[in-house]
Order: C-alpha cells, then sequence, then structure tokens
C-alpha cells in the first residue's frame, strides 16, 4: 500500500513565499514518477505579518498543528520591521526545539556550470555537509538584562553544552562519516574558550573511539574558516556546535557560489517528531516580490525531506535534474549571474526532472 506522507507548509516571510511554490511542483513532479503521496497541509499565514498583525508568529496551538506532520516545509523568516530575534524565537526556533530537531544538516557541493569565488573550488572536488547542534549550545535560552538604560547596563548570555547533546550530535556525524567513506572535522575553539569547547573535544574524542574506522581531527574554528576557503575539498563532513555550525555553513554555500543554492535540514534522527526543511538563504526582503528569487534552496532542501521520508532515489532525481540543469544549460537566476526569473528557472528544472 502507498503511504500518503503529511507534509506542513510554511512560507513565511519575503521570498519564502515565492520558492515553495516551486518546490511543492517539483515534489509533485518526482512524487508522481515514483509513486509517493504527499498531501499538504498549508500555513500560509505564520509570519511576521501576522506578528505586525496580531504579536505572534503562529497561533498559540501552532505546535500542536504541526505535530501529526511527517515533515514541514519552511520557506524563509524574516521583516525589517520586526527584529530577527523575536521572528526566529517566535517560530523556527520553537519548532527545532519542541521536536527535538538537534541535528542540522547542511550539505554543499560546488555544481558543474557554478563559478565559485574561490580559486581552489571545482565541480567535483568539493562536495561537504556542516554538522551543526541545533538545540542547545551558544543559541541558548539562559540569560538576561540588567540595569537597562544605564551605565552600568549588562547582558549576560550562557552557552549550555550538555554531554547527551553533544555526545548525540558527534555520533550523528560520525555515521554519516563512515556512511560516505569520509573523514569528520570537529570545530572548536578550546584555545580560548576555557570550559564547554574543551568538554567539546572530550566528547569527540570519546564517540572516535566508538567509530574506529572513521578519521578525524579537530580544527579551531578560526583557523577552520580560513582552511574552508583556501583548501574546501579537503573537508567531508565537519561538526560543530550551535553557532559555529551556523557561521561555517553560510561560508561554504557561499564557497559554492551562492547561498541562494543552499539546502538545510532540521532533524529529529529518531523519528518521533516531524522534521523541518528550509532553504539557508533567509527572506531576502531586498528582492521579494520581484520574481527572481533562486528557487534552488528550497528545491534542494524538499530532496533532502524525501531522502529522510525514506525516498532516496526520488531524492536522487531531483539533485541530478538540478546538476544537469546548471552543466548543460545557461539558465540562471540573477544570484548566479543570470537573468531568468524564478518561474523560468523552475519550469526549465521541471524539464530536465
Amino acid at each position: 500500500m502507498t503511504t500518503t506522507h503529511r507534509i506542513a507548509l510554511i512560507p513565511g516571510d519575503g521570498i519564502g513565499a515565492e520558492v515553495l511554490p516551486p518546490a511543492r511542483r517539483v515534489l509533485d513532479a518526482v512524487a508522481r514518477r515514483h509513486g509517493i503521496d504527499l498531501a499538504y497541509t498549508s500555513y500560509d499565514d505564520w509570519s511576521c505579518a501576522r506578528y505586525l498583525r496580531e504579536g505572534t508568529m503562529m497561533p498559540e496551538d501552532g505546535l500542536d498543528r504541526l505535530r501529526g506532520a511527517d515533515a514541514i516545509l519552511l520557506g524563509a523568516v524574516g521583516h525589517p520591521d520586526v527584529p530577527d530575534h523575536v521572528s526566529l524565537w517566535g517560530l523556527l526556533i520553537p519548532i527545532r526545539r519542541a521536536f527535538r530537531q538537534y541535528v542540522n544538516l547542511r550539505p554543499i557541493r560546488v555544481f558543474e556550470g557554478i563559478d565559485s569565488p574561490v580559486r581552489g573550488a571545482v565541480p567535483g572536488a568539493v562536495d561537504l555537509v556542516v554538522v551543526r547542534e541545533n538545540t542547545e549550545g551558544e543559541y541558548s535560552e539562559i540569560g538576561g538584562r540588567l540595569n537597562r538604560g544605564f551605565p552600568e547596563e549588562l547582558a549576560v548570555q550562557e552557552a549550555v553544552f550538555t554531554r547527551a547533546g553533544v555526545t548525540r550530535v558527534v555520533d550523528y556525524a560520525f555515521t554519516l562519516a563512515a556512511g560516505r567513506g569520509g573523514r569528520l572535522t570537529s570545530a572548536t575553539k578550546s584555545n580560548g574558550i576555557v570550559h564547554t569547547l574543551p568538554f567539546w573535544d572530550e566528547l569527540v574524542a570519546e564517540r572516535a573511539a566508538a567509530h574506529p574506522r572513521v578519521p578525524w581531527n579537530q580544527e579551531h574554528i578560526d583557523a577552520l574558516a580560513a582552511k574552508l576557503v583556501l583548501a574546501p575539498d579537503h573537508y567531508d563532513v565537519i561538526v560543530a556546535s550551535n553557532l559555529f555550525g551556523d557561521i561555517l555553513s553560510d561560508l561554504a554555500a557561499a564557497v559554492a557560489g551562492s547561498i541562494g543554492i543552499a539546502p538545510a535540514a532540521n532533524l529529529n534522527p529518531e523519528r518521533e517528531f516531524p522534521s523541518m526543511f528550509e532553504p539557508v538563504h533567509g527572506s531576502a526582503p531586498d528582492i521579494a516580490g520581484q520574481g527572481i528569487a533562486n528557487p534552488l534552496g528550497a528545491i534542494w532542501s524538499a530532496a533532502l525531506m524525501l531522502d529522510h521520508l525514506g525516498h532516496p532515489r526520488a531524492a536522487n532525481d531531483i539533485t541530478d535534474a538540478i546538476a544537469s540543469l546548471l552543466a548543460t544549460t545557461d539558465i540562471r537566476t540573477p544570484d548566479l549571474g543570470g537573468t531568468s526569473s524564478t518561474d523560468h528557472f523552475t519550469e526549465a528544472l521541471l524539464t530536465h526532472l
């Protein structure tokens, strides 16, 4: 019997509403080919527009509504009139934490036909994955402000690294590296951060003993950022804390040619809760409404979703079509140096699919 996958769609803000429809069109095309049944529920008003109108990014029972989904496909979050910490902590981060999406997975690939700004980043040589711890670390909720408006005003933000939190994401990264036949690099800064990052290093070394066939090393985040530009082909799987993984994955996406093509998966590996898939590019208010947004980040995220749902062949069809389009045509959205609209680009991709 065909299983119906229940997909929650959250277009969100800015170009999120422009790139999610192309992703759905691609999903529907490949689903028909592979006999996959997808049932969508769209939450169109969960956004900064709703916040400006009602004071909340989503309804009070929003998480309960999402709980029955098999996966969530998100467009983007953010608007110039709403502070970023309000929009993210009102929608994106509560979803990640309530559904224990502790792995943020960001694959990076230099496609043939895309010119990287980095000389050494050539197609076929750069194919890596950043595994970011996604629910604790530097992005904890512990801290506060004191003496607001006075000369002695202060802000305290506590980083939280737990044995359970670090161990599970590091184990995921080692297992991923083993499956790819590659090596693991752990991002750290234990020469300057005296408690949390030495603890991180100890746990990485501890878990490495359970994965003896996977070669690994650790590099300080500042040197790693430089090396990711100078020699991106050296890396395969990078595991990092919440803050370090966030920064490294955006840097790596730029190395690949455009943050517009970068996907992300927020995974609950145990599948006790729905996982969420989203492009990395954000809401891009400077180009919203112009019909020129690059849909590749959302489409690639949809492919990650299919793979997570147990359809790797369908997911590969999508990434193969992306590679074919970029390698054999000059059809590009403006962020990739072309003049194609979002719709034109999507039509061309569907032809290759």
